[in-house]
């Protein structure tokens, strides 16, 4: 159920905080996709978390003149491209999620560079006293980093919800859909190493409910997170 590179080194931990003095909880906020962690992630951010997007960070990194672009287009050739020299996404994913040896080659490019841009915003998150620090990220089960984390917050969506929001977002048939979900953990794996679960299948008002209830729940840790952990 692994078939993911584990991420590098990424030293961020309680014990880092406690050595510069600082009481911030961190947080990893994952789930599959089509769950919505981003509107889960905007809610925590309503709240007060920093928030540190991966997904963000790794769109931002496949731009041209960005440092993981030379290195996919090296690997996964110039067909990846679309007409402008841009990454077309959408054909990458076509690429790495019908084939698990070019996924593991993205993520072998990918990682590195994302989780050391997530450490900068996570550090400057913990210089400016913020309570708690949510890292939004796809792959923090998959990939073994579950201890990188003081809390795992995990959003989870009925199958059929994940595949209209992503073929509605992504432009994917529906096949395509759930071939994507189909390479990667189900929910009720996710849900089985969270801390707290936050079911995003319903109506908003629902999910705000949730957010707010496990918002108060991390802040109230964050001051013990230190003796805690």
């Amino acid at each position: 159920m692994s078939g993911h590179t584990p991420l590098p080194g990424f030293p961020l931990s309680v014990f880092y905080f406690a050595l510069h003095g600082a009481h911030m909880l961190l947080v990893g906020l994952t789930g599959g996709i089509g769950v919505g962690k981003s509107t889960v992630a905007a809610m925590f951010a309503a709240r007060g978390a920093a928030v540190v997007d991966a997904d963000r960070i790794s769109r931002t990194f496949q731009e041209p003149g960005e440092p993981c672009h030379d290195a996919i287009v090296a690997a996964f050739g110039r067909a990846v491209l679309d007409p402008a020299g841009r990454i077309d996404r959408k054909r990458l994913g076509e690429m790495v999620f019908a084939d698990p040896a070019r996924r593991t080659a993205l993520e072998a490019i990918m990682h590195p560079a994302i989780w050391a841009a997530c450490e900068a915003e996570i550090r400057a998150a913990a210089a400016a006293g913020r309570p708690v620090c949510v890292v939004e990220a796809a792959l923090i089960l998959e990939t073994g980093q579950r201890s990188r984390f003081q809390r795992i917050v995990v959003v989870t969506a009925p199958t059929d919800v994940q595949v209209e929001r992503l073929a509605q977002a992504r432009g994917l048939t529906e096949a395509e859909a759930r071939q994507r979900l189909t390479a990667q953990w189900p929910n009720a794996d996710k849900a089985r190493l969270a801390d707290h679960v936050i079911d995003n299948g319903g109506d908003l008002a629902a999910t705000e409910a949730q957010v707010s209830q496990v918002y108060a729940a991390l802040v109230a840790g964050s001051a013990g997170s230190i003796e805690n952990a």
